[in-house]
């Protein structure tokens, strides 16, 4: 099995995501918000399937720093910006293949490991 993890290193359920696909023996891509913001067309297959309410983490510090409280944009405006500030979304994002999670999402992941 193939999963890519985005998110960052120092992130609880970021470090919980890689530590469930390692210890099930599969190929883990990850990659560093930190280091490397996330493509346009890799996060709108995030937004297309779960939308802004989902994605966005409205209780992130770099939201508040942002001042994005009162911003009521469309998820056009909302992958624009999460594009520029990958640090306002929810973490971790996982894919595997055609599927997508948000967030710490182990039954899910299970499921995927049981295929």
């Amino acid at each position: 099995m193939d999963v890519q993890i985005f998110g960052v290193n120092n992130h609880n359920d970021v470090r919980k995501a890689q530590r469930f696909f390692k210890e099930r023996r599969a190929n883990v891509h990850f990659m560093d918000f930190k280091q490397r913001s996330p493509s346009k067309g890799e996060l709108r297959r995030f937004f297309q399937k779960f939308g802004e309410q989902q994605l966005i983490d409205r209780e992130s510090k770099r939201f508040k720093g942002l001042g994005l409280q009162t911003a009521y944009y469309g998820d056009d405006r909302w992958l624009e910006i999460a594009c520029e500030e990958p640090l306002i979304l929810r973490m971790p994002l996982v894919r595997r293949g055609n599927d997508l999670t948000v967030g710490f999402a182990e039954a899910t992941w299970k499921e995927w490991a049981a295929e």
